[in-house]
C-alpha cells in the first residue's frame, strides 16, 4: 500500500500550502508535454494527481490521516485507523500493493464510497434535519469539492500568429488531441481556458478545466506596445536623401510606404490601422527609420561627400546649437 505523502514528497505535518506547492512542482516536472511517449512518467503523473485529490482536500486528508479511507479513497473497516498506534496501523499485508487507476475510474470509485457512506448514515439516522435532497443524493458536492482539478499546459506561438490568430493542436494528459483557437491579438502570458477539459470530478462533480498559457516568441524585427506594432527600418543614404517608395514587412503581409526626402535616423512614420486588432479596437504600426551606410567602403560615395564639403556637418551642428 502506498503512502500518499511519499508520492507527493512531503511530510505528514506539512501545511496545505506546502502540499499544494509540492504537487505543482511535480506536475510541471511530470507533465506529458515534457515527457512525450514516456508511459512510466504518464503513470507517475496519474499517481501524483490521484494523491493530491485526497491530500489537497482538507477534509479528505483528515480522514486519510485518521485511517478512515485508504490511498484510493475507499472506506476502511472499523478499527483500521492510524490513531495513537500509527506504526502498527501501517503494517499492511505483504501482498498489499498500490494498484494505479485512471482518473476516469476515480469518479466511479469515489461515487461508490460516498453512496455507501450515505447509506450508513441513513441507517443510523445520521442525516441532519436541514440536509437537502441534493446533499443526500450527492454527498460529494456538500463536502465542498466542486469540480475536478484544473490542468495547466503551455504552448509557444510566433509573433505573427499572435497578431493574426490561428489554430493550434495540443495533446492533453489523457492522450487526446484537441484543436484550440488562438484569438487575434493574444498577448504573451495570456491563458486560454478550455472548460471541462481538465481532471474528472469525483462523486458526480463536474470536470475541471484545461488552462493553456500562451508564450509569444520574440521577433527579430517587430516589437509590440499595447495595440501598436513597432518596426525599426534600415534605409540607405540615398533613400534618406532622395526619398521614394519602398516595401516594408508587416505581420499581415508587405506594404509599400513612401519615405520623405531628407529623412534622418529616428524619423517615425505611422501606418494607421495596421497594428493589432482586438475586438473593436485596432492599433497602428510605427516605422522608425534608421539610416545605414554600405557595409563595404564606397570610393564614389566618399568622393561625393568630399565635394559636398565639411560645411554640411558644421551647418547641422550650428542649427542644433552645438556650434
Amino acid at each position: 500500500m502506498s503512502d500518499l505523502y511519499k508520492i507527493i514528497g512531503v511530510s505528514r505535518n506539512a501545511s496545505q500550502d506546502e502540499v499544494k506547492k509540492a504537487y505543482r512542482d511535480l506536475a510541471k516536472k511530470l507533465h506529458p508535454d515534457r515527457n512525450k511517449d514516456n508511459k512510466n512518467v504518464a503513470e507517475e503523473f496519474k499517481r501524483v494527481s490521484a494523491a493530491y485529490a485526497i491530500l489537497g482536500d482538507k477534509e479528505q486528508r483528515a480522514r486519510y490521516d485518521q485511517g478512515e479511507i485508504d490511498d484510493n479513497g475507499n472506506d476502511r473497516p472499523r478499527g483500521y485507523g492510524f490513531g495513537s498506534n500509527q506504526h502498527n496501523a501501517r503494517r499492511y499485508s505483504s501482498d498489499s500493493r498500490y494498484d494505479p487507476f485512471d482518473f476516469e475510474e476515480a469518479s466511479d470509485v469515489f461515487s461508490s464510497f460516498f453512496r455507501s457512506a450515505a447509506g450508513r448514515n441513513s441507517r443510523r439516522g445520521g442525516t441532519t434535519r436541514n440536509q437537502t435532497n441534493t446533499e443526500r443524493e450527492n454527498p460529494f458536492q456538500s463536502s465542498g469539492r466542486r469540480k475536478g482539478l484544473d490542468i495547466n499546459y503551455k504552448i509557444t506561438i510566433g509573433f505573427d500568429e499572435s497578431i493574426v490568430g490561428g489554430t493550434r493542436r495540443i495533446s492533453l494528459n489523457d492522450g487526446r488531441s484537441l484543436d484550440i483557437k488562438i484569438p487575434s491579438g493574444i498577448k504573451d502570458g495570456q491563458v486560454i481556458r478550455l472548460a471541462g477539459q481538465g481532471g474528472p470530478g469525483i462523486g458526480g462533480a463536474p470536470k475541471g478545466d484545461a488552462l493553456v498559457e500562451v508564450a509569444v516568441a520574440p521577433h527579430p524585427y517587430y516589437r509590440r506596445d499595447g495595440l501598436d506594432i513597432l518596426l525599426e527600418l534600415p534605409i540607405s543614404l540615398d533613400e534618406a536623401i532622395l526619398g521614394g517608395d519602398i516595401q516594408v514587412p508587416t505581420p499581415k503581409g508587405r506594404l509599400t510606404i513612401r519615405i520623405p526626402k531628407n529623412s534622418s535616423t529616428g524619423k517615425r512614420l505611422r501606418l494607421k490601422g495596421k497594428g493589432v486588432l482586438r475586438g473593436e479596437e485596432v492599433g497602428n504600426m510605427y516605422v522608425t527609420l534608421k539610416v545605414m551606410l554600405p557595409p563595404d567602403r564606397d570610393i564614389g560615395l566618399e568622393k561625393l561627400i568630399k565635394e559636398w564639403g565639411v560645411t554640411g556637418g558644421i551647418a547641422l551642428r550650428r542649427k542644433a546649437g552645438l556650434n
